[in-house]
C-alpha cells in the first residue's frame, strides 16, 4: 500500500512545552493509538484498556527513579491530547504489557563503510497502527536536538541526535519483566545521550525492565572511530554484540550467550532466517570497499527472500488475523551526516522518502 509522505512535527522548549505541542498536534492519532492498543492487549494478553492502565501504573516509580523529568513531558502530552496521564503512560509501556505473548518482526543493522556510520531497520507491526506513525524533531532546553520515528503519544522509538548517536529497536518475546526503565522511555534517554558511552549506560546502569535489542551507534568524534554495538537488554546486565567487519545485525531472538543463559525468549520461526539473510546480503552486496548510499540500504530492507516472512513483510493470510505483522516503515540513518531517511509503508513499494537532517 503506497503512503503519502509524513510531515515532521517540530517540538521545542521545556519538557512541558514539548509534551503539550505533541499532544495537541497529534490528539486524534493518540486517541486512535489507544483504540489500537485496546484491541491489541485484548488479542495478545486477554485484557482491556482499563486493566492495561493498572499494569502500566507499576512502572511509574521506576521512571521516577531513573528518568523523572520525562514524566512531566508525558503528563503534558496527555493534557494536550485531552486524555489522562495514565493513558500516555500505558502507551509508553505497551511493550511491557503486550510483548509477553507477541513481538513485532523488525530487522535491523549497523554498517560502517567509507568513514560513514549507518543504522537501518524495518519496523514490522500490526497494520492498524500504520497511520499512527509520527516523526518528531525535538529541541529541548539544554539538550541536543533529536529526531525520532515512533507511534503517536510515545516519547521515542527509533532515531538519532545531533551528537551523531542513533538507536534501532528489535522486540523480543519473553515473559521476563523486572526493575528498570520501560523500553520506549529508555530509548528516549538514549536519544538524549551526548555519546555512545552515555547511551550504553542507560542499559548497563539504569537497566531496562523487559527484554529487547537496542542497536546503538555513534559517528566518530575527534580522534574516536565510528562505533556500533548491539545490546540485548533485560533487567540484568545486557549482552553485547560487537561489530564484525563494521557490521552488527539483529532480528527478534536473543543470541548473546551472556543473556541466553539467563532469559528465555520465544521467537517466531522467521527470526533466525531473516538474520541469516541480513548477514548474507550485507556481506555479499556491500563488502568493505563497496560504495554505500540510502538506495543501496533500502534495497536490503526491501528483500523478499523467504516471503511472506521476509525482511520486507507483506500481508500473510496464513497467519491468525491478530498476529499478521507487516512492514510499516523502513528507515536509514546516516549518523555521520546526521540524516534520517524514511519510507512510510513497505520500502519496496516506493522510492519517495521523507528526509530529515540535523546538520
Amino acid at each position: 500500500m503506497l503512503q503519502q509522505l509524513l510531515s515532521v512535527t517540530e517540538l521545542a522548549g521545556s519538557r512541558r512545552d514539548i509534551g503539550l505541542a505533541h499532544g495537541r498536534a497529534h490528539a486524534r492519532l493518540i486517541q486512535r493509538s489507544i483504540e489500537v492498543y485496546d484491541r491489541l492487549f485484548h488479542d495478545f494478553v486477554g485484557i482491556g484498556w482499563a486493566r492495561a492502565r493498572v499494569e502500566a501504573g507499576r512502572f511509574g516509580k521506576m521512571i521516577e527513579r531513573d528518568f523523572p523529568e520525562i514524566l512531566e513531558e508525558m503528563d503534558a502530552i496527555a493534557e494536550g491530547a485531552g486524555v489522562e496521564p495514565l493513558d500516555i503512560l500505558t502507551l509508553n509501556c505497551r511493550s511491557e504489557i503486550s510483548l509477553t505473548r507477541a513481538s513485532d518482526g523488525c530487522s535491523a543493522f549497523a554498517l560502517t563503510r567509507a568513514n560513514t556510520q549507518w543504522l537501518a531497520q524495518n519496523w514490522d507491526w500490526r497494520t492498524d497502527q500504520l497511520h499512527n506513525v509520527v516523526v518528531l524533531r525535538i529541541a529541548g532546553e539544554g539538550r541536543a536536538p533529536l529526531i525520532t520515528i515512533g507511534e503517536s503519544g510515545m516519547v521515542a522509538k527509533i532515531g538519532l541526535n545531533a551528537h551523531g548517536v542513533g538507536v534501532c529497536l528489535n522486540a523480543i518475546r519473553s515473559r521476563t519483566c523486572g526493575e528498570g526503565l520501560p523500553i520506549h522511555v529508555a530509548l528516549r534517554k538514549i536519544l538524549e545521550s551526548p555519546d555512545i558511552q552515555s547511551a550504553v549506560a542507560v542499559a548497563t546502569r539504569d537497566r531496562v525492565c523487559s527484554p529487547a535489542h537496542f542497536l546503538i551507534a555513534a559517528a566518530q568524534a575527534g580522534d574516536q572511530a565510528d562505533q556500533a554495538v548491539g545490546l540485548e537488554v533485560h533487567p540484568g546486565e545486557p549482552g553485547r554484540l560487537e561489530a564484525e567487519e563494521g557490521v552488527v545485525t539483529h532480528t527478534n531472538h536473543l543470541y548473546a550467550q551472556a543473556v541466553t543463559c539467563q532469559v528465555e525468549d520465544f521467537p517466531r520461526p522467521d527470526s533466525r532466517p531473516r538474520l541469516a539473510r541480513l548477514d548474507q546480503l550485507l556481506r555479499s552486496r556491500l563488502p568493505t570497499e563497496a560504495p554505500v548510499d540510502e538506495a543501496a540500504l533500502f534495497e536490503i530492507l526491501s528483500d523478499h527472500d523467504g516471503e511472506p516472512l521476509s525482511i520486507c513483510r507483506h500481508f500473510n493470510p496464513a497467519q491468525p488475523p491478530e498476529e499478521r505483522m507487516e512492514t510499516l516503515f523502513g528507515v536509514v540513518m546516516n549518523l555521520t551526516e546526521r540524516r534520517l531517511t524514511l519510507r512510510h509503508g513497505k520500502p519496496c513499494e516506493t522510492e519517495e522518502a521523507l528526509v530529515v537532517t540535523l546538520a
